[in-house]
């Protein structure tokens, strides 16, 4: 399949889940949050080409908060030269989450701590940039995976939403690619060779989440579609505005 096949795909994906959940309003200035990896940066890329002729106008600016990992900062000067070619504005912010978390309080589990404190830093970003709208990466397995965690480590039904409003920022968050599966992700940012920033975070690989994704794999061996089956269920249900 040709890398526009693949892209198209999943740019069509994307689109179902903007209508469906009036993800965008008309003159919407969208910011997007940039981590480095594979889910924004296709996120970023798709947004980008979908600007030119989705229904609703809307405008992007791209933004990282650099949790600079062992005090150091990283090096987003591809995903510099990337934005400047789409001609979208691009902000950085280095930020002290990494020596916060990992050394001066030493957190056990601290996946949860970190994405929170990003996400109100990337809020703010959005408000000095004046956005009225966060489009994040979270993709088809991330819910699914959010929704079996809520369940299995926390005792309750739940997920995050697909759009969902920030009343005290006056901020809205959309997650566009909640229909994409990682999969294919994978396979568009290989195929559109995007400029991935390698994560330096020392929890990647041992967090609940992978733990989580692992179970999923086995599950579906016995229980094929079972991740379909789990988001259907929350869409019939209308979990969390599903």
């Amino acid at each position: 399949m040709k890398v526009g096949l693949f892209l198209q795909e999943l740019m069509g994906q994307m689109r179902a889940a903007m209508e469906r959940y009036t993800m965008i309003q008309p003159g919407d200035r969208v910011a997007v949050g940039v981590s480095g990896g594979k889910d924004s940066l296709v996120l970023l890329a798709a947004l980008a080409r979908l600007r030119t002729y989705y229904p609703v106008p809307f405008s992007l600016v791209a933004l990282t908060a650099d949790p600079c990992f062992g005090g150091e900062p990283n090096d987003y000067s591809a995903i510099e030269r990337f934005c400047r070619d789409q001609e979208i504005p691009y902000v950085i912010r280095r930020t002290r989450l990494g020596t916060l978390i990992f050394e001066e309080r030493k957190e056990k589990n601290p996946c949860s701590l970190c994405a929170r404190m990003r996400r109100g830093i990337l809020h703010d970003m959005a408000k000095e940039q004046g956005c009225g709208v966060i489009a994040l990466g979270h993709h088809f397995d991330d819910a699914v995976q959010t929704f079996l965690m809520n369940l299995f480590y926390g005792g309750r039904i739940g997920c995050f939403s697909p759009k969902s409003e920030l009343t005290r920022k006056q901020l809205w968050l959309i997650r566009p690619m909640v229909f994409c599966e990682e999969s294919h992700i994978r396979r568009v940012a290989d195929k559109l060779t995007l400029p991935i920033v390698p994560s330096r975070c020392p929890a990647d690989g041992v967090t609940a989440r992978q733990d989580t994704a692992e179970l999923l794999a086995d599950l579906e061996k016995k229980f094929p579609d079972l991740r379909q089956k789990v988001l259907g269920a929350m869409q019939r249900s209308h979990i969390d505005n599903w």
